[in-house]
């Protein structure tokens, strides 16, 4: 019988406008994302280098934007937090022990509350046990450290927890600790869903 429910956040509840993203930084002048800036924002999400480090780290690649321009470029990925999919967790919140567990940095997570404003961020995080920003946590998915952790601290049974995240390598990582996953696939699936999946024993 399953008592909790840990979930991702980006495209499981907020839309991820990738593309646009995208977009945003070739406007800027960068082709598209590269190793260095890869591992530096893996580092960002960790916490482990500053914003101004983590922003000037992109003006090696577009010299000529301003520091205002690529961070504007950068929380171009977020996208809309539809009302239903709150209301959803409202309701679940009664009955489960619900986390939320993401890979980010403390750009994106003050532009989304910035959107959505107090009122539904609030509302939002009231619906979890407990809320895990990895750039707080100093670790990211799919580090099996970062699952073992809240498991351990929270006293959860992997064989009552489902882990919801739509990169596969999040939920392997999870799998391979013994609790339950949902893969969700962005655009086919949405997490209002969790309860016609009949592969999960809620």
């Amino acid at each position: 019988m399953i008592d909790t429910i840990i979930f991702d956040f980006g495209d499981i509840f907020i839309n991820l406008q990738k593309e646009a993203q995208i977009e945003a930084f070739a406007q800027l002048g960068l082709s598209g994302p590269n190793n260095e800036l890869i591992a530096m924002n893996d580092l960002f999400e960790k916490g482990q280098v500053k914003e101004h480090e983590f922003l000037s780290a992109f003006q090696k690649f577009i010299p000529n934007a301003t520091v205002d321009q690529i961070k504007e470029a950068w929380n171009s990925i977020i996208g809309e937090f539809p009302l239903y999919r709150l209301e959803f967790l409202q309701m679940i919140s009664e009955k489960y022990r619900l986390f939320l567990l993401t890979n980010t940095d403390e750009i994106h997570i003050h532009k989304f509350e910035q959107n959505v404003g107090m009122s539904f961020y609030t509302d939002f995080y009231r619906c979890f046990e407990k809320v895990f920003y990895s750039y707080e946590m100093g670790m990211r998915k799919p580090e099996s450290a970062i699952y073992t952790s809240i498991i351990n601290k929270y006293d959860l049974s992997p064989k009552r927890t489902v882990f919801v995240d739509d990169k596969k390598e999040n939920t392997d990582a999870a799998a391979q600790l013994g609790l339950h996953v949902w893969n969700l696939k962005v655009g086919e699936e949405d997490v209002v869903d969790l309860f016609k999946q009949k592969h999960l024993p809620l």
